[in-house]
């Protein structure tokens, strides 16, 4: 791979000229993107309804589950330090066109009609891989394309643009499928991966130089930098810690989704389609306020208790009897609103205090505390919902997460100044922020 002329942060006296006209570049490739987004999340609803009509277990779709994270742990901070050595623009383009090539490998295979559960496993393990490499590139990415007062509006953009996702890909996903063979609805991903991939060839993303650190040293040096970092950031570690736990004991809640709506509210895919649509239309409302209101100071606070109502409206979800499905789609649509509303802010905090040329290493191993947790919280969630059910998971899942957000905020003074200038390894990326 080549690698971009590298850009270093600029003085603040020169951030005007730095912006001038980059939204046009911005907004090509985050549209790109967002069409890449929109056929993968298609896709992930279409292959998750198969294998639940397939197997029908919570087992299935615990694998499945764990197929889709684990390969985040695993190539992680590989990803990262690539994403911080290399070309990041190059980093998005690679992954995605294997991601692409996986898909046409699995529309052949449902083509032939002879598709077993362990190839789609396996193909979604290729996918999550090419994640683990894309996403860190694409995050990095964002403080080069848009300027520092934009970095939150721009979180708020991307948690809209989730809900969208999550309002499309069900009713889409069902559509696809009363309309089209299953590759046929496949095949949808791999026409919006080029969609995606196509700006990438016509705008580059200026990238800072490596660290003095780590010129010329190997990936493995590279690795060990972006480690020391967040391990000596007493706020980032806690933050990275906190979300950890949230994963595990949330997470599963949404890999047994369609089974929750098929057992105890005995709907099909049009009242799975209603939950997550309704989740998307709260994930966007929650997105739009973040990104209009542009939020600067104690995003923390917005961040901790946003997750706490999130994960507590999980398990009233649950706790809605069998005949009230209207009700679980309200609490699923007000915890897709308040996980919008933390999670935006949590991109836009760590965007701002992780110095930009450790970034790919730093959101990597972020991904790397959701690829070890999650899986973990989904090996023990599939044999517990065959003993207490799927509700119990929900409700159990939903109660902990919650206390664990309030706990991590009340308990840990790292965590709540995490955006203080004061705190050890706090790196203000410009003054404009700061004067906003």
């Amino acid at each position: 791979m080549t690698t971009e002329s590298s850009l270093p942060t600029p003085p603040a006296a020169h951030l005007d000229a730095q912006w001038v006209n980059w939204k046009p570049r911005f907004f090509t490739i985050w549209a790109g993107q967002a069409l890449s987004m929109i056929g993968s999340a298609l896709t992930q609803f279409v292959l998750v309804w198969w294998i639940t009509q397939t197997t029908g277990s919570p087992s299935a779709l615990a694998v499945a589950g764990i197929v889709a994270l684990l390969p985040t742990a695993i190539f992680g901070p590989l990803g990262g330090a690539l994403a911080d050595r290399w070309s990041r623009r190059m980093v998005m383009i690679v992954a995605d066109a294997i991601t692409a090539l996986s898909m046409v490998i699995l529309v052949l295979l449902f083509a032939a009609g002879n598709v077993q559960l362990w190839q789609v496993y396996t193909l979604m393990f290729v996918r999550a891989t090419m994640q683990a490499f894309q996403g860190p590139a694409a995050l990095a990415s964002t403080p080069n394309l848009a300027p520092p007062d934009w970095l939150t509006r721009v979180a708020g953009m991307n948690q809209a643009m989730q809900g969208v996702l999550t309002i499309a890909a069900a009713p889409l996903g069902a559509l696809a499928l009363a309309f089209l063979p299953l590759q046929g609805a496949l095949m949808i991903d791999v026409v919006t991966a080029v969609l995606g991939i196509t700006p990438l060839f016509f705008f580059r993303i200026p990238q800072p130089p490596p660290t003095a650190a780590t010129t010329g040293a190997s990936v493995l040096v590279d690795i060990r930098e972006g480690a020391r970092y967040v391990l000596h950031h007493r706020g980032l570690l806690a933050l990275y810690g906190v979300t950890g736990l949230v994963v595990l004991t949330v997470l599963p809640t949404f890999s047994l989704t369609p089974l929750l709506v098929t057992q105890h509210f005995g709907g099909g895919v049009n009242a799975v389609a209603l939950m997550e649509g309704f989740a998307g239309l709260g994930v966007i409302a929650g997105g739009v306020i973040i990104s209009v209101r542009a939020w600067h100071e104690r995003r923390i606070w917005l961040v901790m208790f946003s997750f706490a109502a999130s994960c507590a409206t999980v398990a009233l979800t649950a706790l809605a009897p069998a005949n009230w499905l209207w009700l679980a789609v309200i609490w699923w649509t007000i915890s897709g609103f308040t996980f919008s509303t933390g999670n935006a802010p949590m991109m836009a905090i760590l965007q701002t205090i992780i110095p930009n040329e450790l970034q790919g290493r730093a959101f990597s191993l972020l991904n790397v505390v959701f690829g070890l947790a999650g899986p973990l919280g989904l090996v023990i969630a599939g044999p517990l919902a065959e003993v207490v059910g799927v509700r119990g998971v929900f409700i159990l899942g939903g109660t902990l997460s919650a206390l664990i957000c309030v706990a991590g905020y009340v308990f840990s003074a790292s965590l709540r100044h995490i955006e203080d200038p004061r705190t050890p390894g706090y790196k203000m990326r410009t003054d404009l922020t700061a004067q906003k």
